[in-house]
């Protein structure tokens, strides 16, 4: 494979000095907390069972291979990525909302990938395990350029978990109107889409991204996954039909996994200088190439169950903390997700009576 790094940018080393911490840091950190908790009790509250804070519902859960590509350059020889080799993976597809609602409500999209048998270096907490998860977003860049505005939107988040879907679905299709009219004349809201305002298309034609930075090995990175099977790409943009469907998302996702292999490519997107592509500000789009460093292929399957969703849904945890040294979450944004998103397993494994485990293999998967 030809690589496109010739006449680019130099990607910059990492060093501690780059990460800043906010003013009043801790306090966030113990909002976001105080907050998760609250969505994911008014949600065990009223349906016996406690779900994540936020990607609660999910529309695909799939099995597939993560192949390290061959030859790739020394800057992107790095981590999971050094040496060519292959990983199975777990695939979980989700929206947004900490409540599980109607597909109407139309909200922005998730994709969550956990490697499995990844060896090397872990952090601290991380002893004994053998995971690399990845955790993505459909969109390049982050709503909020702090933790603490961050904050803000969780509150808002956690002020309407579980009340009025009927509203929710109703502005939702007012959202998505708006947004239609914004895209005609060449733009995007942001704020429209994460509202409720995302086009009602198929969930497997997305491209999705870390949208905040990692450590890459020496370097400083962000990561996107793209669809290139043939099938998988041509579900881009592509209507899905919702009408009366609470849960049409998934029921496109098993129409589609029962019939076809989907193959997408993994990307890195180098850190070269702390103006263009910063590390404590998500909100940048950075601009530095995009270099494919893997490819995920899944075969025909399944695609969603009630036991693969006891199995994924209630019995793992998806988080960016849970890595290789090698791949550190940076940033403020993901500082703040350590403790919320150890303290978010911690409640549902305690209302849900499930233990929440990393895997080490996929042993189980076909019995689900």
């Amino acid at each position: 494979m030809d690589f496109p790094t010739r006449h680019l940018k130099q990607p910059l080393p990492y060093d501690p000095s780059y990460e800043v911490l906010e003013e009043d840091e801790a306090e966030t950190i113990a909002g976001l907390q105080e907050q998760m908790r609250d969505i994911a009790g008014t949600v065990h509250k009223d349906s016996g069972h406690a779900p994540r804070g936020v990607h609660a519902k999910s529309h695909g859960l799939l099995r597939g291979t993560l192949r390290v590509l061959d030859n790739l350059p020394p800057d992107y020889s790095q981590g999971l990525f050094a040496a060519s080799g292959e990983y199975p993976v777990v695939m979980r597809l989700s929206t947004t909302p900490g409540d599980l609602l109607d597909d109407k409500v139309s909200t922005p999209r998730g994709m969550a990938i956990k490697v499995i048998g990844v060896p090397g270096e872990r952090l601290a907490d991380g002893q004994g395990d053998v995971t690399q998860d990845f955790v993505m977003v459909n969109g390049p860049t982050f709503q909020t350029p702090t933790a603490k505005k961050f904050l803000g939107g969780v509150k808002l988040l956690a002020a309407t978990t579980d009340k009025a879907p009927g509203l929710k679905k109703a502005l939702s299709a007012a959202l998505q109107g708006a947004e239609k009219v914004i895209e005609a004349v060449g733009g995007e809201s942001a704020t429209l889409i994460s509202m409720g305002g995302h086009p009602e298309t198929h969930i497997l034609g997305e491209t999705f991204f870390t949208q905040v930075p990692v450590l890459f090995g020496r370097y400083m990175a962000k990561l996107q996954l793209v669809p290139v099977s043939p099938e998988l790409a041509m579900l881009k943009d592509q209507p899905v039909d919702l009408d009366h469907k609470p849960n049409g998302l998934r029921g496109a996702v098993v129409d589609f996994m029962t019939e076809h292999a989907a193959e997408w490519e993994l990307r890195v997107q180098l850190c070269t200088d702390l103006d263009e592509t910063p590390i404590e500000d998500p909100t940048v789009e950075w601009t530095t190439p995009w270099v494919a460093v893997a490819r995920i292929a899944a075969p025909a399957q399944a695609g969603w169950t009630h036991g693969l969703s006891v199995l994924v849904d209630k019995g793992m945890q998806f988080s960016p903390w849970h890595c290789l040294a090698a791949h550190r979450p940076l940033g403020s944004i993901m500082r703040v997700r350590r403790a919320v998103y150890a303290a978010s397993a911690r409640f549902r494994a305690e209302r849900n009576g499930t233990p929440l485990a990393e895997p080490h293999n996929l042993d189980h998967w076909q019995e689900h």
